[in-house]
């Protein structure tokens, strides 16, 4: 079969002949692959840098971690693999697959689960975002932060303020359900300025973070408390575009009421998985398969995966391979 193959670690996907998929037990099934994301996490992965690989040692591989595409009774499916997914087959722990809904399109199911994971399983299990309650989503002008807005109005969320740099990007997050934006480009005097009067008027019960660095430095500054009561906030690293540490004072949680977790591959029970296959990403599908919940994708045959890769991809849409 066909696949994109990592054959030295660091290398780019080639596109190249691969021994087909073997099933092995029972428990696993042939996936006839359709499509397949692209995601900073695959590339990751493909580089060795991602901290599931780093220290592994490296054998030629299909890269990809989930997929889209027909099982042999021709039903739509979803799946996750260890074993590489842009290829013309896969095999996947029967556990592992979703069904898709007929009328939704591969390459928009191929693009939304990793898009949904992180905020969806930190609404949902990390904050137990309850109806009613503001959302602060940093960093929300790409792809995974836009559908985070949209699955926060969805959970129930009462308002939803966005954060981010791309001021027409930002302006356009009011259409997919933001009631508030607030820009990145605002010096740190004037951000947590805003942040503090929109916690003021309402407080802020649930910070989804996309980016980390200083912006959730400034954020904690806004939110930290008087010496009086605080309302609580629960703050959840999904990602680190903007560094991958900050300095926190120690001030901030003693006079405030914080919590701080992360929603990410390891911090997830093995429970949440088996939720986020049987009820979140069915949830999701239904939700686009209706225009609730939408998302950006940018296309691109299996054959092309090597002159693509290095390509800088916009980030507000999902790149899906078409096989």
């Amino acid at each position: 079969m066909k696949a994109a193959v990592v054959f030295e670690k660091g290398g780019i996907p080639q596109y190249a002949d691969f021994p087909d998929p073997i099933v092995n037990n029972d428990n696993e099934a042939l996936i006839f692959v359709k499509a397949a994301s692209i995601k900073h996490l695959d590339r990751a992965r493909a580089s060795g840098k991602h901290y599931s690989t780093e220290n592994t040692e490296h054998q030629p591989t299909i890269v990809g971690s989930d997929g889209v595409g027909f099982l042999e009774d021709g039903s739509k499916v979803y799946f996750f693999s260890k074993k590489g997914t842009v290829s013309e087959k896969a095999v996947a722990d029967k556990k592992m697959i979703v069904p898709i809904p007929e009328e939704l399109d591969f390459a928009i199911a191929a693009a939304l689960p990793n898009a949904v994971m992180g905020s969806a399983m930190g609404l949902k299990f990390k904050t137990n975002l309850k109806s009613g309650e503001t959302v602060l989503i940093n960093g929300a002008t790409g792809i995974t932060g836009k559908v985070a807005v949209q699955i926060a109005k969805l959970y129930g969320a009462k308002k939803v303020i966005a954060t981010g740099r791309n001021e027409e990007a930002l302006q356009s997050l009011l259409e997919l359900g933001a009631d508030e934006v607030v820009s990145l480009q605002l010096n740190d005097e004037e951000f947590k300025q805003k942040i503090k009067d929109i916690h003021s008027e309402n407080p802020i019960d649930i910070v989804l973070d996309y980016i980390w660095g200083h912006s959730v430095e400034n954020i904690l500054s806004a939110l930290k408390g008087d010496g009086t009561f605080s309302p609580k906030t629960r703050l959840v690293s999904v990602g680190g575009m903007s560094g991958d540490t900050i300095q926190l004072s120690s001030q901030i949680l003693r006079g405030t009421d914080i919590q701080i977790s992360g929603s990410g591959l390891g911090s997830w029970t093995q429970e949440e998985m088996k939720l986020l296959l049987s009820e979140v990403i069915p949830e999701m599908f239904r939700a686009a398969v209706s225009g609730k919940l939408k998302i950006d994708t940018e296309t691109v045959h299996l054959k092309d995966i090597e002159m693509i890769w290095e390509d800088e991809i916009s980030t507000r849409k999902r790149l899906i391979v078409l096989i």
